[in-house]
């Protein structure tokens, strides 16, 4: 299944675009997207963390993933 992936703040950086199109396989949940989404990219590993949105609200990891959601990845954010 095809889904959107758009990125902010120092993941932009990180993979050179604001925005990916993956295919996840069927039945993946957010965990997994991670997991996946790690290893294709694995210049991600040097965030200590990150929050996961599907379709503008947050996601916990167990949230299921179907066709044409879009994913954002927000890094942590600093500022004074």
């Amino acid at each position: 299944m095809e889904v959107q992936i758009l990125l902010f703040g120092i993941t932009t950086d990180l993979l050179n675009t604001k925005e990916l199109l993956i295919t996840l396989e069927e039945n993946s949940n957010v965990a997994e997207f991670k997991k996946m989404l790690s290893e294709k990219y694995p210049q991600l590993k040097s965030l200590p963390s990150y929050a996961v949105a599907v379709n503008e609200a947050y996601a916990d990891d167990s949230l299921l993933l179907k066709k044409n959601d879009i994913i954002a990845i927000i890094p942590p954010v600093s500022g004074g």
